[in-house]
């Protein structure tokens, strides 16, 4: 009898564990799928240049560019903290001007085509600039710089060609826009984790300037993308009408901020940005420091940037599920406000308060990285889509491009005064007796910017912006060419920006 029943319940047993495994291959099938149905619908070499660009290029190419650079600034270049921000801030200049890239992307287009020829100068670009850095044995530090900034040149122009392409594909296919919004949030973040986790990995086994050797990787394919990308052919293009297509943009977007309802916002937007000076550079030294640091290793600092960047994604999260419906005045004040608070944690761990609490210095610093990636998500999220609000239609692509670089502009702002700041309490290389009180003054001003909400209007996300008379403009500026599409992004990450 024991072994009847045995031999009734064995085929339930199989049954369960069939049903298991078919669950366990779904979840690996469906993303496949999903790619696949991408795939079909738009050409494999667009999904193929979203994860190039996004998840390879600026997502793990831009974790390791970002950890490799700090160490290349402190231990090849050997300059001070102070210097290292506004060098740093100086690589970043090629993001300012790109409204200018997405207007040649979508009126010049070079042999015939608009995206192709964008790529490939990009990857050129990303090629020649990391092999001068790895292979050259004692280069400048003019000459770093200039292939610093030539490097970060060709991921913005990549940037911002992808763009249009994932515009011109939402276009085409509207019911796949969130699809395509989704591929590449998801590419980016993972690219980014990746790229964390393994930086202070390779930076500890083959230095800095082999990791710029690595980082032609990205570059070559992003240089492939431009190779097999579908585009059409646009033979017999009017070159002429080039210069007055760029007139008829300029002076659009001229007239766009002219009205008091956009500018007032840009100029928070700019001043919330450039008054939370960056200090970065001077607590990365600190936390390298063997006498008056935590003196964290290489792979230390890979993981702790790790962690943070899931504290960002954490961010979004919350944002797109419980406070995309406020109204910006209101969640711009609390998130102002905590991030000025936030900073506290750096203090408390320069004056190593943390230690009396018994909480060690990496496990401190980890939390530190991932509440202050959190806020900044936080605190982004609302301007970002502000700004998409901002736009007028017409030149709506090329507008928010324009608002992206202001703020771009109050990023650099605040490198500068940041530097400029450490710089001025004598923060060395092995002196760090004044951070804390640089620290302290970057607390102070981020929470200043509460002074400046009245320039914030009063509406939510789900209310309009702009007034009638600059919505009902701007119809007739709308490019009359399939492929003139102005660029759409909307999932940049906080650091570029």
């Amino acid at each position: 009898m024991v072994e009847d029943e045995n031999l009734e319940e064995a085929p339930g047993d199989t049954e369960r564990e069939k049903e298991s495994q078919k669950d366990f291959c779904g979840c690996f099938c469906i993303p496949i799928r999903w790619l696949k149905m991408l795939a079909s619908e738009m050409h494999w070499s667009f999904v193929f240049g979203v994860v190039v660009v996004y998840g390879i290029s600026q997502g793990l190419g831009g974790a390791l560019n970002r950890v490799d650079m700090e160490y290349y600034m402190k231990d090849v270049q050997k300059v001070q903290p102070s210097e290292a921000q506004i060098y740093t801030a100086i690589t970043s200049i090629p993001w300012i001007v790109k409204p200018l890239w997405g207007l040649l992307t979508d009126v010049l287009p070079i042999f015939g085509y608009h995206r192709r020829p964008y790529f490939i100068l990009a990857g050129f670009l990303g090629v020649i600039s990391m092999l001068l850095l790895a292979l050259h044995e004692k280069l400048h530090l003019v000459l770093a710089l200039l292939s610093l900034t030539a490097g970060s040149a060709g991921v913005a122009i990549a940037d911002v060609t992808i763009d249009a392409c994932v515009a011109q594909n939402s276009i085409k296919h509207p019911s796949l826009a969130a699809d395509m919004q989704s591929l590449c949030a998801l590419s980016s973040s993972i690219g980014a984790l990746v790229g964390f986790f393994i930086s202070g990995i390779f930076v500890h086994l083959i230095g800095p300037k082999g990791v710029f050797g690595l980082l032609t990787i990205p570059a070559v394919l992003v240089f492939s993308v431009g190779s097999l990308l579908d585009e059409p052919y646009m033979p017999n293009f009017a070159y002429r009408q080039v210069n007055q297509k760029f007139l008829d943009a300029v002076k659009a977007m001229w007239t766009t901020l002219k009205c008091p309802d956009v500018w007032k916002p840009c100029l928070y937007m700019y001043l919330s940005i450039a008054l939370s000076l960056d200090i970065r550079e001077g607590m990365f030294y600190w936390y390298t420091d063997s006498k008056g640091g935590p003196s964290l290793s290489q792979e230390s600092v890979g993981y702790m940037f790790s962690i943070g960047s899931v504290g960002s994604l954490l961010g979004a999260i919350l944002y797109q599920n419980f406070l995309k419906d406020y109204p910006f005045r209101d969640l711009l004040f609390w998130t102002q406000l905590l991030f000025g608070l936030s900073g506290m944690l750096d203090l408390i761990l320069v004056l190593r308060l943390n230690l009396k609490f018994g909480m060690s210095d990496y496990f401190f610093i980890v939390i530190d990285e991932s509440v202050y990636q959190m806020i900044g998500r936080l605190k982004w999220m609302p301007l970002l889509v502000l700004s998409s609000k901002l736009c007028p239609s017409g030149i709506a692509g090329t507008f928010f491009a324009l608002l992206m670089s202001i703020d771009n502009v109050g990023i650099l702002s605040a490198s500068w005064g940041g530097g400029f700041l450490l710089h001025i309490l004598k923060v060395t290389r092995t002196k760090f007796d004044g951070l804390w009180l640089a620290i302290l003054i970057r607390n102070l001003l981020r929470i200043s910017p509460l002074c400046l909400l009245y320039l914030i209007p009063r509406g939510d996300p789900n209310s309009s912006v702009l007034p009638s008379e600059v919505l009902g403009t701007k119809e007739g500026i709308e490019t009359q060419e399939t492929e003139d599409i102005e660029l759409v992004s909307l999932i940049n990450d906080v650091d570029v920006k």
